[in-house]
């Protein structure tokens, strides 16, 4: 049995969650938040059977799509901000990490 741990933008969490659902897979849906954009994401945790794995990563990947999108930098924390124009910076976002770690012992109440 394997834990699949799927760290996803929020945009892509109703897409996913339903495709998860149209498949048969059951997931436990967490908010997260991002590091980088401090953006929301949704941590999804799914529990499946190792010969699973590909079927689930396969609904993960035709779901969670890397897109393009402008952003305005934080403005740094020292320094003199004087001098500073945050400019539009674009970066990928989107897309999915995904952990597959071993399961040594479910059970279900």
């Amino acid at each position: 049995m394997k834990l699949i741990i799927a760290i996803i933008q929020d945009k892509d969490s109703n897409r996913l969650s339903s495709a998860l659902v149209k498949e048969n897979y059951r997931a436990t849906k967490l908010a997260s938040t991002g590091g980088f954009l401090r953006a929301g994401n949704t941590t999804f945790m799914i529990g499946v059977d190792d010969n699973q794995v590909e079927s689930v990563l396969n609904v993960i990947r035709s779901s969670c799509k890397v897109r393009e999108q402008l952003v305005t930098p934080v403005t740094p924390m020292s320094g003199t901000t004087d001098s500073y124009l945050p400019l539009p910076v674009e970066v990928q976002v989107g897309g999915a990490t995904v952990f597959v770690l071993p399961v040594d012992r479910f059970e279900h109440f």
